[in-house]
């Protein structure tokens, strides 16, 4: 079955966000306690890259894929989890990159170098980490896992706090410092 990326983002309403992000069944991976544990023997590199056994995994439909069964643990260790098995993946800063942004209506929509799109909010915070000269921007994915703001994205993030009075973004009711504490 051929994958339809979903329209830009800045073509996309709010509405049509909400009934892409109800339309898209994920697998129940924080339900699966799988008798198999071992190592998948791929990495995701901070620049969004994945490989398996060194070699650059190249088909996006693979990475897709392999992105809706990613869950981190409190650890932070990162895991490929299917009704089988549980497998280690490195992970070298996070899982996801968030690629592109849209504010509308006084919510932050992000979409991620997988093509899926997170609204930002209590259940996906944006946090700050760093120091306050190299900051680094994360927003809150789906089972423990986030995303980094790619350059561009964080530009664009910064530009909306800038016009805060404490460098600050809204996103729904939540309220999120881009100062790292």
């Amino acid at each position: 079955m051929p994958y339809d990326a979903p329209p830009d983002l800045a073509g996309l309403s709010l509405a049509d966000v909400a009934a892409l992000l109800e339309a898209r069944q994920l697998p129940p991976v924080e339900t699966w306690e799988p008798a198999h544990v071992g190592d998948s023997h791929m990495r995701i590199a901070a620049n969004g890259r994945w490989y398996h056994e060194g070699g650059l995994i190249t088909r996006p439909a693979m990475v897709r894929a392999f992105a809706s069964l990613l869950l981190c643990d409190a650890g932070g260790q990162h895991w490929l989890v299917t009704p089988t098995q549980k497998l280690s993946i490195a992970v070298e800063d996070a899982a996801f990159l968030a690629v592109d942004l849209k504010e509308e209506d006084g919510n932050l929509v992000f979409r991620l170098n997988t093509d899926d799109l997170v609204i930002a909010g209590p259940a996906h915070p944006i946090t700050a980490e760093g120091d306050p000269d190299t900051p680094a921007i994360y927003l809150g994915v789906r089972h423990g896992c986030r995303a980094r703001l790619n350059r561009s994205t964080y530009a664009q993030l910064a530009e909306i706090a800038l016009a805060s009075d404490d460098l600050s973004v809204t996103s729904g009711t939540a309220r999120f410092p881009l100062s790292p504490a």
